[in-house]
């Protein structure tokens, strides 16, 4: 896909969505390992709330693409990409292995930069 040139508004807003993003999920690296994990994989070792909580900051970034102008068909992807990572991280130690893998926030965030036709190096460079 093309690469857009987008507004410095946009490019704002969509840096601002990928520091939850990094946050909740890539956050740390495990030393001398190629895994990552964020506040989503900590957050649902609270039992009842954890995973809720996490499915909030989620919801914010899918928030964040509506009002960027994401059409309601990648909109919906993000959606489901955030209700698969709350219910299956909601079970209790297999759900907890699960948020390790499973990145919702990071594939909702290459979601939103597709759209745009932009990669994570775009929102490092300055405009």
């Amino acid at each position: 896909m093309k690469k857009q040139t987008i507004p410095i508004e946009q490019l704002a807003r969509l840096r601002r969505i990928r520091g939850p993003a990094r946050l909740m999920d890539t956050a740390l690296r495990i030393p001398g390992t190629r895994v990552s994990l964020g506040a989503d994989s900590v957050l649902g070792l609270i039992p009842g709330i954890g995973d809720f909580g996490a499915a909030a900051v989620s919801l914010f970034i899918v928030n964040e693409a509506r009002r960027l102008g994401v059409p309601n068909d990648k909109l919906l992807k993000m959606l489901v990409n955030v209700g698969f990572d709350t219910v299956a991280g909601s079970v209790p130690v297999v759900g907890d292995v699960f948020d390790v893998y499973f990145k919702s926030n990071r594939r909702n965030l290459q979601l939103v930069l597709d759209h745009f036709g932009l990669d994570h190096a775009d929102l490092d460079r300055s405009r």
